[in-house]
């Protein structure tokens, strides 16, 4: 496929996401507004800044007047999870890539963007990516802009009746690969059990969603890679 071609398919696959993002975002810009951000402000920080914990975690500190540092810190904690997604989907880059298609990606590798993108078979085309990026990120800046708006209007219920959409869409991303692969099946089930554990287990109570992520992905990963190595061929071994 042209790399024309690659785009539209990413805009395609990214449509059901933007508007997943729209959504959300009407939450986030309820936020926003609390903290004292006009529309334009809470606009640009969307198209800046991907990352609904991340962003969310800022305006709630910037309305207690934290100071940049501390905001700094706490968005480094609540967004350091992409790092590990950077990793990965680093390599999915055909060998001798330039640098700058890397940046463009990295630059806006969501959960739901990183999901369809690693999900591409063989290397990545960076243009799929930036198909998905062209839709995903308007849709979360214009939700963020009327959440600001129009979100204190609408009733939280149906504020938050829409926020599961976007579960429900990640759930389609991960669903189809897992009926594929009896490994992979098993290594979301685990991670599900594994994080609701971590949630309500008291030794990890006080420690940030951000870090728990972090620190079970790493381990759920390596497990897997252990258990159930995949060869250069693409062809699992030890399934």
């Amino acid at each position: 496929m042209t790399n024309r071609q690659k785009y539209r398919e990413g805009m395609a696959d990214g449509v059901p996401i933007a508007l997943g993002y729209f959504a959300v975002a009407f939450t986030l810009g309820i936020v926003a507004r609390n903290a004292g951000f006009s529309a334009l402000q809470a606009a640009v920080c969307s198209l800046t800044c991907n990352a609904s914990a991340g962003q969310s975690a800022v305006f709630t500190l910037v309305g207690a007047g934290a100071g940049y540092i501390e905001v700094a810190v706490m968005t480094l904690v609540a967004n350091a999870r992409y790092l590990l997604m950077s990793c990965a989907l680093s390599q999915k880059f055909a060998p001798g890539s330039p640098l700058l298609p890397r940046m463009i990606v990295a630059y806006d590798i969501t959960d739901e963007v990183f999901g369809i993108s690693v999900a591409q078979p063989g290397y990545l085309n960076p243009f799929y990516t930036y198909g998905a990026m062209s839709v995903a990120i308007p849709g979360w800046a214009a939700g963020t802009f009327l959440g600001v708006i129009l979100g204190n209007i609408l009733p939280m219920r149906v504020v938050s009746a829409l926020s599961v959409g976007l579960y429900g869409m990640f759930l389609a991303i991960i669903i189809p690969p897992a009926r594929k692969d009896r490994v992979i099946a098993g290594v979301v089930a685990v991670s599900f059990l594994l994080s609701g554990a971590a949630a309500y287990l008291p030794l990890l109570r006080g420690v940030s969603t951000g870090v728990k992520t972090i620190g079970l992905t790493v381990v759920i990963a390596l497990a897997a890679a252990i258990l159930f190595p995949v060869g250069e061929e693409g062809q699992r071994h030890g399934a």
